[in-house]
């Protein structure tokens, strides 16, 4: 799986079926599990009104709505963004439930079940018994909460894009190699909020050794070009 799409929706409540809309559509592009800085963000005018019971969960409230589209009138533009791309969501179900509603609504088709990857299982099955809120999941992984006061849903797919990578493995940000003059000799990646890169000294030795041996091998799968 080379490209996966963390998303996230704020709401006016917690059931579709009774009538509660999407107000808030976030999502980051992946690439091989890290962000590449494309997302996808849009407001929406729910129709209804907001309870205060919601507006205290996300910070949204009816007037800042006015005048934003309706879910019929950027749902190509969110199709678009996701493509055929797995869908990454934390308690996915909720979102896949009210994403779909909004695509029903609007005549498009719904969001297959299959593409769903859902953090909160995930975590679960990791961490059984223990809270899996992202906000616990966060702080279990030293990941910087200080920018979260409320549930923004840009901020939430970023810091569950930090999170996803820590539940299925973890990878080592940044990671370079240098020779003693300081050069750079592999590609860095874009370094984890929070997370200190590590840098790995290798001797001219070493690094002939290596140049002599990777010589050897055929159509190494670091000289392939990325699709």
């Amino acid at each position: 799986m080379s490209r996966s799409v963390i998303f996230d929706t704020e709401t006016t409540g917690l059931d579709p079926a009774t009538g509660d809309r999407v107000i808030e559509i976030a999502c980051i592009e992946l690439h091989r599990d890290l962000p590449t800085g494309n997302t996808y963000h849009v407001l929406i005018d729910p129709e209804r009104d907001i309870p205060e019971e919601a507006t205290r969960v996300h910070g949204i409230r009816r007037h800042q709505l006015q005048g934003k589209p309706r879910f019929a009138e950027v749902a190509d533009d969110f199709l678009a963004f996701v493509g055929d791309s797995p869908l990454i969501a934390h308690n996915a179900p909720f979102d896949f439930g009210f994403i779909n509603a909004e695509l029903r609504r609007a005549d498009r088709v719904p969001l297959d079940l299959s593409r769903m990857i859902d953090t909160l299982a995930l975590a679960k099955a990791r961490f059984p018994g223990l809270p899996n809120s992202l906000d616990s999941l966060c702080r279990r992984y030293d990941i910087d909460l200080s920018q979260r006061t409320s549930h923004n849903a840009l901020l939430d797919c970023r810091l569950l894009s930090d999170v996803y990578v820590e539940l299925t493995g973890g990878r080592q940000s940044a990671l370079t190699l240098l020779d003693d003059g300081g050069a750079t000799s592999s590609v860095a990646y874009q370094p984890i909020a929070g997370r200190r890169p590590i840098l790995i000294q290798v001797d001219a030795e070493t690094l002939s050794r290596h140049a002599a041996f990777t010589a050897r091998l055929k159509e190494p799968i670091w000289q392939t070009a990325l699709p």
